[in-house]
């Protein structure tokens, strides 16, 4: 039975908790965690029957007895967690993005050849069955060989406003959402092709949130529009959020319901990126946080054919049982192939995830991903913010230098 521990009790953290340990009970038995909150490790240990809470991370590392460890910290954290844990001899898997810089994700790739520990980076978006299946269509050659994908993502405000209102709005300390969420993205297309990124240009604006409106508040708990504000969020409805955020803000501070039009947001709610990959195939990419409806889209052309994929989140297509992937080759001819919906967190991929983290199963579509596929995707946000800033063109091999 393998031994981990939790560094971080927020959203995330409660993946790998409870779900993990009920599902692999054989497998896997979780002993301690650790947060800079203690009163959130507290009650995030009481929810899992009592496990050690260790004050500092340096004892959990020491005492805990656990063979692996799990980072669930805020991104700009992840660094000094994933390097620390495998300078004192474990292996690590940390939430997506590996981190949020060039020169943190340097040190992570420096410290893991030095230390000989492996880092895995938890992208669920592998693991849900219609993104695998899009995988496996591609690699038994039905399109041809990749030439370009077109990949929209669309928010919609109860979703995209969940990143204004949170630590995410800060660019230092989430990479923004070219880095904090399009990483997923960004994996996947580099997963289906196979291929690493080159180069990048991008565009980016904050039009929709950020100071837009002169009805504001510092927070939806004591804001005088709330009656009034579409994006009121209430801290206190949601029993988790409750428990585990609003009780404990008098120990940390941290505030998990600011307005979303406040005046220290800097990331943005818009953005397109083109990406250029090392075999010549082009990526052309859309985020968008404010959308009526959340849903997404892509686009594969390929020398035989194109193949559209899509799924609606909420919205009219929403309820559809069936996910539809539809083939176009050059006889003409129109090919439909369905895959059944699954059920479970993030379509089914938080299971999978933890199945890949819990058991030594074959890995035929290489959905494990490891430090080097962490690093390109979160390198490709990156180059996306920079191009924005200098208006230029951003070479993905200048960040590693």
């Amino acid at each position: 039975m393998k031994k981990y521990a939790i560094v971080g009790t927020g959203d995330r953290a409660a993946a790998f908790g409870k779900p993990m340990a009920d599902a692999f009970p054989n497998e896997v038995e979780l002993v301690g965690v650790f947060d800079i909150n203690p009163l959130r490790a507290n009650k995030f240990a009481q929810e899992h029957g009592g496990i050690p809470v260790y004050a500092d991370f340096d004892t959990l590392l020491a005492r805990s007895g656990a063979e692996l460890y799990i980072i669930a910290t805020p991104d700009y954290t992840h660094h000094e967690y994933i390097i620390r844990t495998m300078e004192a001899g474990f292996d690590v898997v940390t939430e997506k993005p590996m981190t949020t810089d060039s020169d943190k994700c340097k040190a992570i790739l420096e410290a893991e050849r030095r230390t000989g520990r492996q880092v895995t980076v938890a992208f669920n978006c592998r693991f849900m069955p219609y993104m695998a299946q899009l995988k496996k269509i591609i690699e038994e050659g039905t399109i041809g060989r990749l030439l370009s994908i077109d990949f929209n993502w669309y928010l919609d405000t109860t979703h995209g406003a969940q990143y204004f209102r949170r630590w995410h709005r800060h660019m230092n300390q989430s990479g923004g959402l070219l880095v904090h969420k399009s990483t997923h993205h960004f994996d996947l297309v580099n997963w289906w092709l196979d291929d690493q990124p080159a180069q990048v240009n991008a565009m980016g604006t904050r039009q929709y949130f950020g100071p837009a409106r002169e009805q504001r508040g510092e927070r939806c708990l004591t804001c005088d529009f709330k009656k009034s504000c579409e994006h009121y969020y209430d801290i206190q409805a949601n029993k988790f959020i409750r428990e585990h955020y609003y009780d404990n803000e008098k120990k940390d501070g941290y505030i998990r319901d600011k307005c979303v039009f406040g005046d220290d947001i800097d990331i943005y709610d818009t953005m397109s990126v083109q990406v250029q990959y090392k075999r010549g195939a082009l990526l052309n990419y859309t985020l968008v946080a404010h959308s009526p409806y959340k849903n997404w889209t892509a686009t594969f052309n390929g020398t035989e054919g194109r193949m559209e994929a899509g799924e609606y989140f909420r919205g009219p297509r929403a309820e559809e049982p069936m996910h539809q992937i539809q083939i176009y080759n050059r006889a003409g001819e129109v090919i439909s192939r369905q895959t059944k919906k699954a059920t479970g967190s993030h379509g089914g991929g938080d299971y999978r995830l933890q199945q890949m983290i819990c058991m030594q199963s074959k890995d035929e579509l290489r959905q494990r991903a490891g430090s080097m596929s962490g690093a390109m995707s979160l390198l490709i946000g990156v180059a996306a913010n920079r191009s924005i800033v200098e208006g230029k063109c951003i070479r993905i091999q200048d960040l590693l230098d």
